[in-house]
């Protein structure tokens, strides 16, 4: 094989040696549309060795399609990585292919039960491989350490390094025990921004002796088999690039101090911090130079990830990218894609606890005020939150809907995103929750002053309104769930009604 060359459509260098030309393809996952279909293009990059494809809801229909879409990806190439984002807490793509309901990590780091955070992760873990995934870009390692943090938050366990590391090997070995591999995210540490780096470039001041490494250097001795970086600058690391940029992040420290050994991937090149000052095709040059293994494109054009491939393909050719580099990327991926990928066995495939979420965001329901209010009957019902975040793909649900599900007497609204006119939904809220007890909830109004201004209209209407948190806790709370996935509103749900189904 050694002999035989490529020429690919966009480089300008010379043909590279089919290994070489195999190994930079090793080092990329695309992002793709369609449900049943493979594109063309698709095709294509898997024949030159694709290290690995990520789905998105938009490739999902139900069960059965997904399994079926993964048969026809293993039957072009059996070693082909087919990944997906799978926090839980809302934060999937897999809601209808009928994935458990499990609460987000904060939830679970509420609950501190590591025994019942393995069993949500086995849950996840069991539904993927029924559906022929077998690599999951989860846990989040971030610790929540900045209370302005825009794109961390309930996604953490928590905002201590032990607590979060503790439910990390949790979850960690749970994945491993069904043979799906885990990614723990992102390094170093996404919490202490406060700025989310899908929209811009995120800083992290701290000094080294203040960074959230704990966690995983945690989740590397738990063996945790993938990585993955943060489009995060760190000035006390490297004043000049962001993480996934950055030698000094992914070679010196996680490999040298941290001794990873295992697939470092980036985080998606399309995001602005990276897409905005570089470029997505620099980005993965870039990238696999600095020590990242595999370079996510999770955007459906494949055209924007042809031509992350030939800036690849260009670098080696001009000598700009030493082919070590690929290699030894390329060969860890092999070595993942043979310990997860190949040996895939949809037969082995056993049940897992479908009540484990729901017992965990039961348990993880607090209140500020010390114990839970007396149940309430009739409730008026207003629950605000921002637009869902179309990288996350939380699914919009409401604690209107939970409520109703267990006291049909209750109304109210869902208020997605901020009204023209606070003071007239305000208004409107007053004369429809009259004679009747009024729940009010907001989720991070400290992000979103709307909330908290629309809140406090209600309240000085209203002093007897119990406050609800569906995000991080607010100052007043009657109850906190600590995320807004669907058995986080549930578990609410039952104790502001008193009822269970």
């Amino acid at each position: 094989m050694s002999g035989v060359t490529h020429s690919a459509a966009g480089p300008s260098g010379p043909a590279l040696p089919a290994v070489l030309d195999e190994a930079a393809h090793r080092c990329l996952v695309a992002g793709f549309d369609g449900t049943t279909a493979v594109p063309d293009t698709l095709k294509r990059l898997i024949d030159r060795g694709l290290g690995g494809v990520i789905l998105f809801t938009r490739n999902i229909r139900d069960a059965d399609q997904v399994r079926r879409l993964t048969d026809t990806l293993r039957e072009s190439r059996p070693d082909l990585l087919i990944a997906i984002d799978n926090e839980g807490g809302g934060i999937g793509h897999l809601v209808a292919a009928g994935a458990p309901e499990v609460p987000g990590s904060w939830a679970l780091g509420v609950a501190d039960d590591p025994a019942l955070t393995a069993a949500c992760a086995d849950a996840l873990a069991g539904h993927l491989l029924s559906l022929g995934i077998t690599a999951s870009y989860a846990p989040v390692a971030d610790v929540q350490s900045r209370p302005e943090n825009p794109i961390v938050r309930t996604r953490a366990f928590g905002a201590d390094p032990d607590l979060v590391s503790r439910h990390l090997r949790a979850w960690i070995t749970a994945t491993e025990a069904r043979g799906v591999a885990s990614c723990a995210k992102h390094f170093p540490g996404h919490g202490g921004t406060v700025t989310d780096s899908h929209h811009e470039l995120a800083v992290d001041p701290r000094p080294y002796d203040r960074l959230d490494l704990a966690p995983f250097r945690a989740a590397v001795d738990a063996g945790v088999p993938m990585l993955m970086s943060a489009h995060v600058v760190f000035p006390a690391l490297d004043p000049d690039r962001p993480a996934t940029l950055s030698p000094r992040v992914l070679t010196e420290l996680l490999r040298g101090d941290l001794g990873f050994d295992g697939v470092l991937v980036s985080d998606a090149l399309e995001m602005k911090a990276i897409a905005d000052r570089y470029g997505e095709a620099a980005g993965a040059r870039l990238a696999l130079a600095a020590g990242a293994d595999q370079v996510i494109v999770a955007v459906p054009d494949l055209e924007v990830t042809l031509a992350c491939r030939d800036a690849v393909l260009d670098a080696l050719g001009s000598g700009e990218l030493a082919e070590e580099r690929v290699k030894e990327a390329a060969e860890r991926v092999r070595r993942l894609a043979l310990r997860y990928a190949a040996p895939y066995r949809p037969g082995a495939v056993t049940g897992w606890d479908a009540d484990a979420g729901l017992t965990a965001a039961r348990r993880a329901v607090r209140s500020g005020r010390g114990a839970l209010p007396r149940p309430v009957t009739g409730a008026h019902v207003v629950d605000l939150f921002p637009p869902p975040h179309p990288a996350l793909n939380w699914g919009g649900e409401d604690l209107l809907t939970e409520i109703r599900a267990l006291d049909p007497t209750a109304t109210g609204t869902a208020v997605a995103g901020e009204p023209a006119d606070t003071g007239a939904v305000a208004g409107e809220v007053v004369r429809a929750a009259e004679g009747r007890p009024l729940v009010v909830a907001v989720c991070d109004a400290g992000l979103h002053p709307w909330q908290g201004r629309l809140r406090d209209r209600l309240l000085a209407r209203r002093p007897d309104a119990l406050l609800v948190s569906t995000g991080l806790p607010e100052p007043g709370d009657t109850l906190c769930a600590y995320g807004r996935g669907r058995v986080n509103l549930r578990a609410v749900a039952e104790a502001l009604t008193g009822r269970t189904p």
